[in-house]
């Protein structure tokens, strides 16, 4: 079990780390998300051993690690920009932990090919870095993780670099690898979806504070703050600043949506409501669905689904659509609203009410 214990770190006079209590169970899969500069990095060198944090400690399995240097920790590290030794073939560069930690040949063998076969290797083993594209120099550096059997995992962006048929198959694959190993993964990510797909274990962060850990879907789906719900959110999420009065939230004085059932407890008064852009629809999905006149801003076409950028009462939205639909900027139309999936904030930030189990 790795726990972080009241942890923070300076430089200087600006906080990195604000001050920040997490525990991780081992043979558990936990996301860092948050935006560039929100203090993953930061987090995970501390984790690590790499940086001392300024106040607090880090222990790890009921021991102070705080002190205690990288190399003397059992951890395995995968950066965005790979790491690899140039003059060894991929063969050594996979196999250089184990024969550090004087492993038989037999063993490095058979975990060497096991570890290039998953990371589709093997035609490589006996070539240098130098002699790889980014992506299979990638993929070296996270075949020497895996054969690292290390207690603590951490990999920053790691499939950022490699091409998106290899990217979700290792998203697949890679939990399971180091679940089955008993290993504590921390997985740092900017994109909302890739922590989606991992599963596990999310913690948001944003200007060095985790916001909110817990299991990723309930993180996703009952944020405890506006921040929170922002972070896990790509496309933006869809904000409107309203009042509630009785069965409707309003905006400049007049109804503009009803409140749904799971808000209905609601005080009167001045709140946000959020929505997820896929909440928003051309044609009405569901009996709650409510439908509002906008203006088109612009659409962007993405393959098989399409961004529609509209405006409403002075909000500025983003709908996503299955489909291509090229609407002409200025257009009026009419969208829905899944109003089961509306969430509520006070003017604290907080979130004062959750959407329905089905929000999704």
């Amino acid at each position: 079990m790795l726990e972080l214990r009241n942890i923070t770190k300076m430089a200087g006079a600006e906080t990195h780390i604000h001050p920040t209590n997490l525990v991780l169970e081992r043979g558990t899969l936990n996301v860092l998300l948050g935006p560039t500069l929100s203090g993953k990095t930061s987090l995970m060198r501390l984790m690590a051993g790499l940086d001392r944090p300024t106040t607090g400690s880090v222990w790890f399995d009921g021991a102070d690690v705080t002190g205690v240097r990288v190399q003397d920790r059992s951890i395995a590290m995968v950066y965005q920009q790979f790491i690899n030794y140039p003059a060894l073939t991929v063969y050594e560069n996979i196999a250089s932990p184990m024969r550090i930690k004087g492993a038989d040949k037999a063993t490095i063998d058979r975990e060497v090919r096991k570890a290039a076969d998953l990371l589709k290797l093997g035609p490589y083993l006996d070539r240098t870095p130098l002699n790889l594209s980014g992506g299979q120099q990638q993929r070296t550096a996270l075949a020497r993780a895996i054969v690292k059997n290390a207690s603590l995992v951490l990999l920053d962006e790691p499939l950022a670099n490699l091409d998106y048929k290899l990217r979700e198959e290792l998203r697949e694959e890679l939990p399971k690898i180091f679940a089955a190993s008993g290993a504590i993964f921390v997985y740092a990510t900017t994109e909302p979806s890739e922590a989606l797909l991992l599963g596990g274990n999310t913690a948001t962060l944003s200007e060095g504070r985790i916001t909110q850990f817990g299991s990723t879907i309930d993180v996703y789906r009952r944020p405890t703050d506006l921040k929170t719900a922002r972070t896990f959110a790509d496309p933006p999420l869809n904000t409107m600043a309203v009042l509630k009065s009785g069965g409707h939230f309003e905006v400049a004085g007049r109804p503009v949506l009803p409140v749904p059932a799971h808000l209905a407890a609601l005080p009167d008064g001045s709140c946000t409501i959020a929505f997820h852009p896929h909440h928003l629809s051309l044609a009405s999905q569901h009996a709650s669905s409510a439908s509002l006149v906008v203006r088109t801003a612009i659409s962007e076409i993405a393959g098989s689904e399409s961004f529609i950028h509209i405006e409403f009462e002075g909000s500025r939205w983003v709908m996503l659509s299955p489909g291509i639909h090229d609407i002409e900027p200025d257009a009026i139309i009419t969208i829905h609203v899944d109003t089961r999936h509306l969430m509520a904030f006070g003017t604290d930030g907080r979130a004062i009410a959750e959407p329905t189990a089905a929000a999704a």
